[in-house]
């Protein structure tokens, strides 16, 4: 039991390591959406999915030493939390330490990386909304108004005043 407790804090702990790379690279994301360098953020984006993949790996050896757990302990591995293992050491008091002290910083670093990407999320919606203002802008430059003529059936037949209205020139 000791071992697979050890290995627990110590998938853990790799697990921090690797949400406090990704919460740096969300904290270099915000100026480079900002500033809207699209190929600066697409470097970040590779690196955060390699991270992500680590923790991935991490998380299936979480699983698995979790419910390695729970059928030594002959718990429920669903209803095996953190919390619950931090009760049951209490007559070992380092180790209960450990992994409250453990369980803290898996929550701080996690919930930083929720704030840091609903920020960037919320840059990223407002960058969107800009775009496709000033697509609307441009839209509406290259149209001009329609005019007012009617033909005997009361239809407005008017034309557009000015040039064509035409999509995007790629030549220009």
């Amino acid at each position: 039991m000791a071992s697979l407790i050890e290995d627990l804090m110590t998938t853990l702990e790799s697990q921090i390591k690797e949400y406090e790379k990704l919460l740096e690279l969300s904290k270099k994301k915000t100026p480079v959406i900002v500033q809207g360098d699209t190929e600066q953020l697409r470097l970040i984006t590779d690196e955060e999915q390699s991270v992500m993949d680590a923790l991935a790996a991490l998380e299936s050896k979480r699983i698995e030493v979790t419910k390695d757990i729970a059928n030594v302990i002959n718990k429920d591995v669903e209803s095996l939390k953190l919390s619950v293992l931090i009760e049951i050491l209490n007559k070992q008091p380092a180790e209960q330490k450990r992994l409250a002290d453990i369980k803290d910083r898996l929550k701080t670093v996690v919930d930083s990386v929720k704030m840091i990407n609903d920020q960037n999320k919320e840059l990223i919606a407002h960058a969107l909304e800009m775009v496709e203002f000033d697509l609307n802008l441009i839209k509406s430059m290259r149209q001009a108004p329609e005019t007012n003529n009617y033909g005997r059936t009361a239809i407005n037949d008017g034309s557009i005043l000015g040039g064509t209205v035409g999509g995007f020139d790629a030549k220009q």
